[in-house]
């Protein structure tokens, strides 16, 4: 089979792992060398089915001796196979480099023969990249789960970030769907991923060319739809993660339907809303100090398709509103929704040297369409009809918002006013992509 053959079945296999990110690494150039790697990562864009343009996203092969039933690589599915040589996939990935077609590599791949062999031959892969190409750029390896510690370190050493997919958030899901697979063959290589990163750092403050392990971090990837976990399991598991093995960034993959086990839904769309909602909460975990018990419980264990996590948590604890803008602490404003972090800094800032009014929090870019149903200015709300009650915020929130003065103004509608209200403001398509509320 011709390599370009090749590249059309491994990068295709490759689209539905979204734990692909190119940032937080910033490995530097050598003499001799080619490519380097910055904080700021590979600039990338990703297309409508989720690969990472400026990155060369491929599976070293899809053969697979697992039988994972919601995997399009699983053993009894009946698909093209292909594999890479590693001198191979190597020379094709430089070549694409000098072309100025990507800027780094994410390389990942199916078990083939055993976990060892498998993490062997991308050991290989990495190992013609960096010490005969002097490749310095940005890669990006999925561990291998199984596979032996000393083969997860020299991964390691020659990568700049590194993922472990946990895949399903519940144990028992795991054994339903993937019985070769466990929690502990995925949190195992975790935890050794964690403690590597640890032990650099603490070596570094010793020995100035001690060699990175990991610098971007590691992430994974969660599957949400294929299974009845709620999203207080998701989230709960989430924090956990976060807490326990120094994540930078856990992904989730809305499930497109692959198998056809009883359990796997069919002929549904993938959840996206759902796993836009997810993503949302996750930021509200890890900068905007929420814990999971806050965000849902086990008596209100989904996210609300029509509210944002951080407003579906304001509306269920009015009780800690009205917000006053001009003495709040810094920690109680993040929770305000509409006031994102950089929109505290800049509160908090300003407030030293004046009293602020609401036309001054657009001035900060406060999100004021959903922000004026919790805060006051000097003791004030924006508008005098305002009710602190759940019936009257929720109705306005998920109704249009930018109809609301008119509303309590009780001014005439027209049928332009409602449908302009439908479509997403600039303001709000760039909120979706830094994650602030």
């Amino acid at each position: 089979m011709e390599t370009k053959e090749k590249l059309r079945i491994l990068a295709d296999s490759a689209k539905y792992d979204a734990a692909c990110t190119s940032s937080g690494s910033d490995r530097k150039n050598k003499p001799g060398g080619i490519g380097s790697a910055s904080l700021a990562g590979c600039c990338h864009a990703f297309s409508s089915d989720g690969r990472c343009i400026s990155l060369l996203k491929v599976l070293f092969t899809n053969h697979c001796i697992n039988d994972c039933k919601y995997c399009l690589c699983r053993r009894s599915n009946d698909i093209e196979r292909a594999s890479f040589e590693p001198r191979e996939l190597a020379d094709l990935f430089i070549n694409f480099y000098r072309r100025n077609y990507v800027e780094g590599l994410f390389l990942s791949s199916g078990i083939i023969k055993s976990p060892d062999y498998t993490a062997e031959l991308l050991l290989e892969v990495l190992t013609i990249l960096r010490k005969e190409y002097f490749f310095n750029g940005y890669i990006h390896v999925k561990a291998i789960p199984g596979a032996a510690p000393e083969l997860i370190n020299a991964l390691g050493l020659l990568t700049d970030r590194m993922s472990v997919n946990i895949e399903l958030p519940s144990e028992g899901s795991l054994k339903l769907l993937a019985p070769q697979k466990s929690r502990e063959k995925v949190t195992k290589p975790m935890g050794q991923i964690r403690d590597g990163i640890t032990q650099r750092k603490n070596e570094i403050k010793l020995f100035r060319h001690t060699p990175s392990f990991v610098p971007a971090g590691q992430s994974t990837q969660m599957i949400i739809g294929a299974t009845p976990d709620s999203d207080f399991q998701i989230i709960r598991l989430s924090e956990a993660l976060y807490k326990s093995y120094g994540l930078k960034r856990v992904f989730y993959s809305a499930y497109v339907p692959v198998g056809n086990h009883p359990i796997l839904p069919k002929d549904i769309k993938p959840p996206l809303l759902r796993e836009h909602r997810l993503y949302q909460a996750d930021w509200l975990l890890r900068f905007y100090g929420f814990k999971a018990e806050e965000i849902l419980s086990e008596s209100n264990d989904h996210l609300d398709p029509l509210l944002d996590p951080k407003c579906f948590w304001a509306i269920n604890h009015l009780e800690n509103f009205p917000v006053e803008i001009n003495s709040a602490p810094y920690e109680m404003l993040l929770r305000v929704p509409g006031i994102g972090v950089r929109s505290a800094q800049r509160i908090v800032t300003a407030r030293r040297t004046a009293n602020l009014r609401f036309e001054d929090l657009a001035k900060l870019r406060v999100q004021l369409k959903r922000a004026i149903y919790f805060i006051t200015c000097n003791g004030k709300y924006m508008y005098s009809a305002f009710k602190m009650n759940y019936d009257f915020i929720y109705g306005s929130l998920t109704s249009s918002s930018s109809m609301l003065p008119r509303i309590l103004e009780h001014q005439q509608l027209t049928m332009d006013d409602c449908f302009d209200s439908l479509l997403p403001s600039p303001e709000e398509k760039v909120k979706c992509l830094t994650g602030q509320f």
